[in-house]
C-alpha cells in the first residue's frame, strides 16, 4: 500500500528548506504546518478507527491523548507529499490506511510475540490458580500467624533477659558492699549460672520455634516451590521475548544501513526503554527510507487530553523525545543535512551582565534570558564564568542559587566562603523571599491560589520535568493575578520551594494553572523568549544583618 499523501492545499510556490528539521528543537516549516493542518482536519472528522482522546464527553472509555507526526517527502518523480504516523497503538489496535505501518508489527497472526504473550499468560493463569487453592491459603495464613506469635514471644523473652541481667548487676553491686569474700564469690558463681541458664533457655526456645516453623512450612512448601519456579519461568520468558523483540525492530538510514535496537542501544547504561521504535519519527523515516522517499521536513504534535504526569497541550508541536528516540534517530539521520541545533547556541553571548548591587562580600546581578547560571556541557559562557573572570580572587563557590537558562532576573553571588555559607543557610531555611513575574498564554479565572504538585525529571526526556506523587519532590508555589489583557494573564509567582522548572510546570500542568508561560518551548509554545522573570528578592545581609531588598522590572 502507498502511504504517500498529496497535499490538498496549493504548495508549489513554497520554498523547500535547504536542510532537514533538527528533530529535538525546531520551529515547523510552513510545509510541515500545512501537512499538520490537513492531518488534524482528518482526525476531527475520521471514522476509520476508535480511540478516546478525551475531547468528547460522549466517550466512556479511558481517555488517552497521543502524539501524531507528519513527514514531508519527495518521491522519485520529484513530487512533494507527506506521510503521517501516530505513536504507540490505537485503542482498537487498528492500522488505518492514513498512517504508515509500524517498524515491526508484533501482533501479526502467528507471530513469535503473540505466542510468547500466550505462554506468559498461561503462566500467570497457573500462578493465579495456585494462589487461590484453599489449602495453600489456609496453611500460609496459619504460618504467618504463627510467625507473628513467635516474634512476639521471642521479643518478650529478650526483654526478660535484659531485666534479669539488670537485676544480676544490681545484686552483684550490693554484694560487693554487704558480703564477705566467701559469700561474695558464692554469689558470683550463682549469677554466672543464672546467666547461663537464661541464655540456654532462650537458645532452646529458638530451636523449638525453628523446628515448629519448618514443620508448618512443610505443609505448603510444594506450593511455594511451584510458585517460585513459575515466576522464574515467567521472568526468563519475558526477558527472552523482550530481547527477540528488540532484535526485530530494525531501522534504516538513507544509505539503507540497518541497525536493530540491540545494536543501537549497545551499552548496559542505554538499555532500550519501553516503547522504543513505536514513536512517530522512527515510523515515518523508516517508511521513507524503505520506499526511496527523500525527507524534507517534519513535525510532531499532541492530540487529545494531557497525561496526568507530563505536560502535553492539544494541537501543540513537540520535539522527538530524548530517551527513546534520540539514539534511534542518530542512526536513522546519519548523513542527512539538518538544521543547526539551536540548543547549542549561546543566545546571550553578546548581552551584558548587569550588576545591580555590589559590596565587599556579595553581588546582585540581573541575568539575561537564555543565559546559563553555571557552565553547561556544551556552552561555557555563564554568570559564574563571567563573574569568576571579573573577580579572580573571590573565594568560595560564588553561585548561591540558580535560575533556569531561559529565565531572566535577579541572582545573588558571593565573594567569600563564609558569605556563601550564611546565604545558603537562608535559602535552605526558606527565609529568603522571592517573587517572579510571568505572562501566561491565556486567561485564568481565579485571582490567586497555591499549587502543590511534586516534581521529578522525566528520565526518558531530559530536561523535562514530570508531576509524580509517588517519587516526585515536594514543590509548592503561591500565585496571584496582576492583570489580564488580550487573552494573556500577567501573574506573580511566589515559589515556596525551588525545584527545576517548578514555575513553568506549575503554570502549564492541567492540575496547576493549565496555562503555559508565553514562550515556554518545553511546556507551551516557542516565542522570542520565555516570559518569566525573577523581579524581587529579600534577604538578610550576611555581615551587617541588614534586610536587603532588590527589584528589577521585567522587559516584557
Amino acid at each position: 500500500m502507498n502511504y504517500f499523501q498529496n497535499f490538498k492545499a496549493a504548495v508549489s510556490k513554497i520554498v523547500l528548506p535547504e536542510k532537514f528539521t533538527f528533530p529535538f528543537y525546531y520551529e515547523p516549516h510552513p510545509l510541515a504546518k500545512i501537512a499538520t493542518n490537513e492531518l488534524q482536519e482528518y482526525l476531527e472528522n475520521q471514522t476509520d478507527f476508535t480511540h478516546n482522546f478525551g475531547l468528547s464527553k460522549k466517550e466512556t472509555s479511558l481517555p488517552i491523548g497521543k502524539m501524531f507526526g507528519v513527514l514531508v517527502v519527495k518521491n522519485r518523480q520529484n513530487k512533494i507529499g507527506y506521510l503521517a504516523a501516530f505513536s504507540g497503538k490505537l485503542a482498537d489496535k487498528s492500522l488505518p490506511n492514513k498512517f504508515v505501518p509500524p517498524v515491526f508489527n508484533m501482533r501479526t497472526e502467528g507471530s513469535f510475540y503473540l505466542k510468547g504473550e500466550a505462554e506468559i499468560d498461561e503462566i500467570n493463569k497457573q500462578l493465579s490458580i495456585l494462589k487461590k487453592v484453599e489449602d495453600y491459603i489456609s496453611r500460609k495464613k496459619s504460618f504467618q500467624e504463627t510467625l507473628k506469635k513467635i516474634d512476639t514471644d521471642l521479643a518478650l523473652e529478650r526483654e526478660k533477659l535484659k531485666l534479669h541481667k539488670k537485676e544480676r548487676k544490681a545484686r552483684k553491686k550490693k554484694g560487693q558492699s554487704t558480703l564477705n569474700e566467701l559469700d561474695y564469690n558464692g554469689l558470683i558463681t550463682k549469677l554466672v549460672q543464672e546467666s547461663f541458664n537464661d541464655q540456654f533457655f532462650y537458645k532452646e526456645l529458638q530451636e523449638y520455634y525453628e523446628a515448629k516453623i519448618a514443620k508448618i512450612k512443610e505443609g505448603f512448601s510444594d506450593f511455594e516451590n511451584k510458585i517460585a519456579s513459575l515466576k522464574k519461568q515467567r521472568k526468563e520468558k519475558s526477558n527472552d521475548l523482550q530481547q527477540t523483540l528488540f532484535s526485530k525492530y530494525a531501522f534504516l538510514n538513507k544509505e539503507k544501513e540497518q541497525k536493530n535496537l540491540l545494536d543501537i542501544f549497545d551499552n548496559p547504561a542505554l538499555k532500550p526503554p519501553a516503547g522504543s521504535g513505536e514513536c512517530t519519527a522512527p515510523k515515518l523515516l523508516q517508511y521513507a527510507f524503505l520506499n526511496d522517499l527523500t525527507p524534507i521536513c517534519m513535525a510532531e504534535f499532541w492530540w487529545g487530553i494531557s497525561p496526568n504526569s507530563a505536560i502535553r497541550k492539544h494541537k501543540n508541536f513537540y520535539p522527538a523525545c530524548q530517551g527513546r528516540c534520540k539514539p534511534i534517530l542518530n542512526h536513522m539521520l546519519k548523513g542527512v543535512k539538518m538544521d543547526a541545533n539551536l540548543l547549542l547556541e549561546n543566545l546571550a553571548e553578546k548581552q551584558p551582565l548587569e550588576i545591580v548591587y555590589e559590596d565587599a562580600v556579595l553581588l546582585v546581578v540581573n541575568k539575561p534570558a537564555e543565559f546559563l547560571s553555571v557552565p553547561g556541557k556544551d556552552i561555557t559562557d555563564s554568570v559564574y564564568t563571567r563573574i569568576k573572570a571579573q573577580y579572580p580572587n573571590a573565594s568560595g563557590p560564588l553561585i548561591v542559587h540558580r535560575l533556569d537558562m531561559s529565565t531572566s532576573g535577579i541572582l545573588i553571588l558571593t565573594k567569600t566562603k563564609e558569605t556563601h555559607k550564611i546565604l545558603q543557610s537562608q535559602f535552605i531555611k526558606r527565609t529568603i523571599k522571592k517573587r517572579y513575574v510571568a505572562l501566561l498564554d491565556g486567561e485564568i479565572s481565579e485571582n490567586s491560589g497555591k499549587i502543590q504538585l511534586p516534581l521529578r525529571v522525566d528520565l526518558d526526556d531530559r530536561p523535562r520535568q514530570l508531576v509524580d506523587f509517588e517519587y516526585g519532590k515536594k514543590a509548592i508555589t503561591d500565585w496571584e493575578i496582576i492583570k489580564k489583557r488580550k487573552g494573556k494573564t500577567k501573574v506573580h509567582f511566589y515559589p515556596i520551594t525551588g525545584r527545576t522548572h517548578q514555575l513553568r510546570v506549575h503554570a502549564a500542568h492541567k492540575d496547576g494553572l493549565n496555562t503555559p508561560i508565553v514562550g515556554d518551548d518545553l511546556y507551551g509554545k516557542k516565542e522570542n523568549r520565555l516570559h518569566l522573570h525573577a523581579e524581587f528578592i529579600e534577604f538578610s545581609h550576611p555581615t551587617t544583618k541588614e534586610i536587603m531588598r532588590f527589584t528589577v522590572a521585567a522587559d516584557f
